[in-house]
């Protein structure tokens, strides 16, 4: 086998190289940016936390009772926010509730018009499988390497090595729930003389609204599974208190914050979740 081995593929060598270049050559651009960034993620995190949590907890409820109109999920929403301000981690959680949001609006903002591109255009999906596959097959420590060579550690690398973890799932759904529209409810709109964009944002988009829904559920779960790693690069939040538990050797701690995580994802799936 020595004749596989003889040339080795350079790909960690090209990597590095251009890795190098980027961080020489543009060290200023991503310094301004990855400031930018971070400047938006912690005001908005100072914002939620200046807010008592009381009134911010009433919100969410009410949040949950307008998309959901059910008293049994706003109860579990309520109960998942007070056990969290129980265990005093109700900062820690705006922290990671404000790189989520952030996360998952940028995610959906890409993920969305490039699902509906995908769902209209076959090849262009065929061509794309291999990319999302890739992006949710690699280690999600493995995103993170490259963005700490060039923004630092911070916030700003959890964000970016989240949303290319996290995007293919709005993808995937969007394209779901557009390309499996009822071909009835397509030749009635255009035989009602429907435009094409008429027939997107009318028949379309109304149609696959609770799998879009659901790309954001899964969104927002994906990305608190996240939270742990980007501890590691120095984001602030719950995977903070997790991490130092390992360290530490603390099963206490580890399960306090880990159960802090759980009540969280669950006070956000039942509030976002759709259903036809």
């Amino acid at each position: 086998m020595d004749w596989l081995t003889a040339w080795e593929i350079p790909v960690g060598k090209t990597a590095k190289v251009v890795f190098d270049w980027l961080k020489t050559d543009f060290k200023e651009f991503f310094r301004a940016f990855g400031n930018g960034i971070e400047d938006a993620i912690e005001g908005f995190s100072d914002l939620l936390q200046a807010v008592p949590a009381l009134l911010l907890v009433a919100a969410l409820v009410g949040l949950t009772w307008a998309i959901q109109r059910s008293w049994q999920r706003c109860l579990v929403v309520l109960l998942c926010l007070l056990f969290i301000i129980n265990q005093g981690y109700w900062d820690k959680t705006t922290e990671t509730l404000a790189l989520v949001t952030f996360v998952c609006a940028i995610c959906m903002a890409i993920g969305v018009p490039v699902g509906v591109a995908a769902a209209h255009r076959p090849r262009l999906y065929a061509a794309m499988q291999p990319v999302l596959d890739l992006m949710q097959t690699l280690p999600a420590p493995v995103y993170l390497i490259p963005f700490v060579i060039l923004f630092g550690i911070g916030v700003v690398p959890a964000l970016f090595a989240s949303i290319i973890f996290v995007v293919p799932t709005s993808i995937r759904l969007t394209h779901l729930g557009v390309s499996t529209t009822p071909t009835a409810l397509l030749e009635a709109a255009t035989a009602f003389g429907a435009t094409k964009k008429q027939v997107l944002w009318k028949v379309e988009l109304p149609f696959a609204f609770p799998q879009i829904m659901a790309g954001l559920n899964q969104t927002i779960m994906l990305s608190l599974s996240m939270v742990v790693i980007s501890a590691w690069v120095g984001a602030a939040g719950l995977g903070v208190p997790v991490v130092e538990a390992l360290n530490r050797v603390r099963p206490d701690q580890g399960f306090e914050a880990g159960s802090v995580i759980v009540a969280l994802a669950i006070a956000l799936d039942r509030m976002l979740r759709v259903t036809r």
